[in-house]
């Protein structure tokens, strides 16, 4: 069986999964994933086939013209058909579903979501004049609700990787697990705050991806790109010790390489470090609600603290607009201003 890099396997799995899914959509979806294949990762194409499965369900379940149609006997034309008023209803049953009797929510959020997908798979075909409206353009997005950025302070940033590397307030069966996973889920959650990556970045790691002899990490960022991550001594010293486990660990060969391993010797998944993190800040009394990307907004608030630049954060996150970073963090801009008002005198008083 041939070996892929992490990346490399989740886009075949990816692309398994988006096969799947065209099975059930009609025909002409195929020419869409073709024609956006190349400017597109596997896992915008993914989520666009789960968006896209939705709404031709919602047509041949809700809407009275296409109502009971079979998926394989509709056409590209009937795009035409669709209104904007059909697309604002669709939006409206979104709010609120049942599909094989699991109940379904969406929020602004899901919703953003689909309608952008929506706005995707008309434009394309739009842009190919196989369609003569293009009504998804005419819907106004919905309106995200602004959530307050979750971050740890500094205090709580210690308690939570005491509680890593001591396990003290665990039950006795946590504590029993604890002893096993200790130095790799110190060395995760100090990389995570360390670092900033994403957890699908820190998953992905392979042994030869660490150098010691510059401090820094070669991971795979969103877009497939790679590059050099710098981190400093603490992380530095957690991931030596849990290398130095590792290296007595006997992996699965598939996945022989992975630095991060789980119990059953194979490469960690990112449900497992979200759970892990979830473990970890509940058992801390008091402490925030905490995910990885929680963490990584705590890395960006730090960084942006200690240097005030904007562009470096932006950077380092592997955000590709600078308006996202921005956006995260115009709380702490917000802040900085204030202080500017401090900082110059026009008149020494007497």
């Amino acid at each position: 069986m041939a070996e892929y890099k992490y990346h490399e396997q989740v886009d075949i799995d990816n692309a398994r999964r988006i096969r799947s899914i065209l099975s059930t959509l009609p025909p002409f979806c195929r020419e869409f994933f073709r024609g956006i294949e190349n400017t597109t990762s596997s896992r915008t194409r993914l989520a666009y086939a789960y968006d896209l499965r939705v709404f031709f369900d919602y047509l041949t379940t809700q809407n009275p013209a296409l109502k009971g149609k079979p998926m394989s006997e509709i056409r590209v034309d009937i795009l035409d058909q669709i209104k904007a008023v059909d697309i604002e209803e669709y939006l409206e049953y979104l709010t609120y579903y049942k599909s094989e009797d699991k109940e379904i929510i969406n929020k602004e959020n899901g919703k953003k979501r689909k309608l952008a997908s929506l706005r995707s798979f008309y434009n394309y075909f739009y842009r190919k004049e196989r369609i003569e409206t293009n009504p998804a353009s005419l819907i106004s997005v919905p309106k995200l609700r602004e959530k307050a950025i979750v971050r740890l302070e500094i205090d709580e940033v210690a308690k939570l990787l005491d509680e890593v590397e001591n396990g003290s307030s665990m039950t006795k069966s946590q504590k029993k697990f604890h002893e096993k996973t200790k130095k790799r889920d110190l060395a995760i959650m100090t990389l995570l705050l360390g670092t900033g990556i994403r957890v699908s970045e820190c998953v992905g790691l392979n042994l030869d991806d660490i150098d010691f002899d510059i401090n820094g990490i070669k991971i795979h960022r969103k877009g497939g790109f790679e590059v050099i991550i710098y981190f400093g001594e603490e992380v530095r010293e957690a991931l030596f010790d849990y290398i130095e486990e590792r290296k007595t660990l006997i992996p699965n060969e598939e996945h022989a390489d992975a630095l991060f391993l789980s119990l059953q010797m194979r490469r960690i998944s990112v449900r497992s470090v979200e759970n892990l993190v979830k473990k970890y800040s509940s058992t801390v009394t008091k402490l925030k609600n905490i995910t990885p990307h929680k963490l990584r907004s705590t890395y960006g608030t730090s960084l942006y603290r200690e240097t005030g630049d904007i562009y470096l954060v932006a950077d380092v996150l592997g955000h590709k607009d600078v308006n996202t970073t921005k956006k995260h963090y115009a709380a702490i801009e917000d802040s900085r201003r204030r202080s500017a008002a401090k900082v110059v005198k026009l008149r020494e008083k007497m």
